[in-house]
């Protein structure tokens, strides 16, 4: 984790460096021994519903994965006469637990927590609450209009018994991207069913061997093929509950339509942002079923894909669904730590990071989980000249994220990653591995505390 000081117009703050006090990790701080957030000290206040510690002057310090420090910089900017300490660390990324962690640490040492924390997972209201780390924020915080301008259950993975506890950052809503330019040459047209997704991988690995319809390689993967396909594998049925069933019919003709791309080689198992997919089959990919945010942060950020190549469908259905669906990867939260003593300033940063146009509307790489920003991303992404074509399907998506699939405490990605990827690597189908795949995540969520139906 690396630490950032931006100054305001105030001027420089001597630095200090402190080592870290987790083992196996080195944290840089710069600023005053205060300057990962908050405050400690006795709340005196209560106030817009939890205990506020006494309020004071000092950096605001800000934690964000490597794509946000955009948005921390551009609220600096916009901002000058606001202090900040921008943090970098690795956002959770893959379930990493890292900001559980370290707030563990702290809340033993009594200091060091950070003021506004991004997360790139959609799960940390399912311990934070109870590690008593975020502030409620619809208690007085964020006006009631604002929060009701995001998108239709957009928040709900933050929310609490009616409470809400952090902000959506992004929709990751998955669609089906594709290149047109190869699709019109090679004479295919987009499917819109499963059946004839499958249908043209086989014609692809036998007419275009080398090219892509896919990819199965990374820790994501099951949000974006099992979820689209109603495989009930994490119902999160309540607060401490799950149902875990990966062998149903959803889950299998997924998982044997998968088995067949990745025996064509229509589809990789390297993983998208793997030196080996960059380097070799960045430019083969023909489809690709994937989250909102691959368009900007995937085909124009990593790939280099040229202008007016990469176009957005509907995610494909098995014949006769009546219901739509689709998968999510990611999104993210923002929260906000309730020992903060600068809890002006967060909310305000806060409430401009997922609200405000000039990040959400215009340069943030995914699609915005604020009703008002999305419309404005929407047709910046259109006007941009990018894509080839209207992407307006992203906003159909958005409405069909099937929601039979929760936000655990346990991260999916991570026993994924643990569990069925290392079995890809050594040749084993997806289908055989599914039984190994429920007995991990019943494991995962016992150990997690949570009651498993199966």
């Amino acid at each position: 984790m690396t630490a950032m000081k931006q100054s305001g117009t105030r001027g420089r703050t001597p630095a200090r460096r402190r080592s870290a006090l987790l083992a196996g990790c080195v944290v840089t701080v710069l600023a005053a021994a205060t300057a990962c957030g908050g405050g400690g000290g006795t709340a005196t206040t209560t106030k817009d519903g939890f205990a506020q510690v006494p309020q004071k002057d000092g950096a605001l310090t800000v934690w964000v994965d490597s794509t946000r420090v955009a948005a921390a910089k551009l609220y600096q900017k916009e901002h000058p006469e606001v202090k900040m300490d921008i943090v970098t660390y690795d956002g959770n990324a893959n379930g990493s637990n890292y900001l559980q962690t370290k707030v563990q640490l702290f809340d033993r040492t009594g200091k060091g927590w950070p003021d506004v924390v991004f997360s790139s997972q959609n799960n940390e209201a399912t311990w934070a609450v109870d590690q008593k780390f975020v502030a409620p924020l619809n208690k007085g915080l964020i006006p009631e209009a604002t929060l009701g301008n995001f998108a239709k259950g957009a928040n709900d993975v933050c929310t609490v018994n009616g409470t809400v506890y952090c902000l959506r950052n992004d929709l990751s809503q998955a669609v089906l991207w594709y290149n047109a330019p190869l699709m019109k040459k090679f004479g295919y047209q987009v499917p819109t069913t499963w059946e004839d997704f499958q249908k043209l991988g086989d014609k692809v690995a036998k007419e275009h061997p080398g090219y892509l319809v896919g990819d199965a390689g990374d820790s994501y993967t099951p949000e974006i093929y099992l979820w689209a396909s109603k495989c009930g594998a994490n119902d999160i049925t309540g607060p401490k509950a799950v149902s875990v069933n990966t062998t149903s019919e959803n889950c299998t003709k997924m998982a044997k339509l998968m088995d067949g791309l990745i025996a064509n080689k229509s589809m990789s198992i390297s993983g998208v942002f793997s030196t080996d997919f960059g380097k070799n089959k960045a430019d083969k990919v023909l489809m690709m079923p994937g989250p909102a945010w691959y368009g900007g942060a995937l085909f124009q950020g990593t790939f280099k894909t040229p202008a007016k190549t990469i176009g957005a469908a509907p995610m494909p259905q098995w014949q006769g669904e009546t219901s739509p669906s689709t998968g999510n990867v990611g999104g993210g939260t923002w929260l906000l730590s309730r020992h903060s003593a600068h809890l002006k300033a967060a909310t305000d940063f806060l409430t401009w990071v997922t609200t405000d146009n000039a990040y959400q509307g215009t340069v943030a790489p995914g699609f915005p989980a604020y009703a008002p920003a999305a419309e404005a991303w929407l047709k910046q992404q259109n006007d941009s000249g990018y894509f080839a074509g209207d992407i307006g399907v992203l906003k159909d998506a958005s409405t069909q994220v099937w929601s039979g699939w929760g936000s655990g405490q346990f991260s999916q990605e991570a026993i994924w990653a643990a569990t069925v990827k290392p079995g890809l690597t050594q040749g084993k189908s997806i289908v055989s591995l599914l039984p190994a795949w429920k007995d991990s995540i019943v494991k995962y969520a016992e150990s997690d505390g949570y009651k498993v139906s199966q």
